[in-house]
């Protein structure tokens, strides 16, 4: 592929979030300065909401390395799809110490209780505890409520669990709903990511493929107005674009994708936004 052409180690464009190619663009980082700031205040419930494709996965597992860096006892559910039981079960295994123990407990106390006994083992010990729920949008409502009395496990000074709620705008719709006022009347920061700025992209493009070992920038200045303007800022689909375009360049020989590749690569990606007109161009 073009990984030799253009010096690269790896492909600096994937999809997969990659907390090696993590970008504190401003969005992201108000959304990390947020969540950072609301859990070390011992704050129970936060939300962050964004588009598809915005970063909030690899922003969410950015913060899950961090955390546990520092002595936090993290739970991740990236499919929050479950039933309240399931979910407990979920968050009990996420946190257990010793695998023989929490089925025990399960058993003899209720998921609810033997997850109440774990959060107050980790506060003895001195670990915080917190819960990062991916696709918060996908959970049932029974499940939304469910956290509710999650939330109200608490020491005299602080919650035994505090949970953050990643979602797209779906979220806030399923949290409108009347029955589960009493959750969304309990969260107490919130942040919605927004996409890369004009002038960010750039920036954005170089890091991307100097971390994946480039010695240059691989894009034109114009290629990346461009491939920004395409993009709208989404870093999901700025990474579909990018990649297209530098196999495109890859393929002519050239050295750096120019306006052209980026406006080919918008062909056939769906979500790229273009004046019609373009798509009978063929030459920059």
């Amino acid at each position: 592929m073009y990984l030799t052409h253009f010096g690269l180690k790896e492909f600096p464009f994937g999809l997969t979030p990659d907390t090696g190619y993590f970008f504190p663009g401003a969005g992201v980082q108000a959304a990390l300065n947020t969540l950072l700031v609301a859990l070390d205040s011992g704050e129970g419930l936060i939300k962050i909401v964004g588009e598809v494709g915005s970063g909030k996965t690899l922003l969410c597992r950015y913060l899950l390395n961090r955390l546990e860096s520092k002595g936090w006892a993290a739970a991740y559910i990236p499919n929050p799809h479950l039933s309240p039981a399931a979910l407990n079960q979920a968050l009990l295994a996420e946190l257990g110490g010793e695998g023989g123990n929490i089925v025990k407990r399960s058993i003899a106390y209720g998921l609810t209780k033997a997850l109440e006994i774990r959060l107050l083992e980790l506060a003895q010990a001195g670990k915080p505890a917190v819960a990062l729920i991916d696709e918060a949008q996908a959970m049932p409502l029974e499940t939304l409520e469910a956290l509710r009395l999650i939330t109200n496990l608490e020491t005299e000074k602080r919650k035994l669990l505090q949970i953050v709620l990643f979602g797209q705008p779906e979220l806030d719709v399923r949290l409108a709903d009347p029955s589960v006022r009493q959750i969304r009347s309990r969260i107490a920061f919130h942040e919605r990511i927004t996409p890369l700025a004009a002038h960010e992209t750039p920036v954005y493009l170089m890091h991307r493929v100097t971390q994946a070992g480039a010695a240059g920038p691989l894009f034109t200045p114009a290629a990346a107005k461009k491939l920004h303007r395409l993009s709208q800022g989404v870093p999901r689909l700025l990474n579909i674009l990018a990649h297209k375009s530098l196999l495109l360049a890859y393929g002519e020989g050239a050295r750096e994708a120019a306006p052209r590749h980026a406006r080919l690569a918008a062909r056939d990606t769906p979500g790229a936004r273009a004046p019609w007109w373009q798509y009978f161009l063929s030459a920059a």
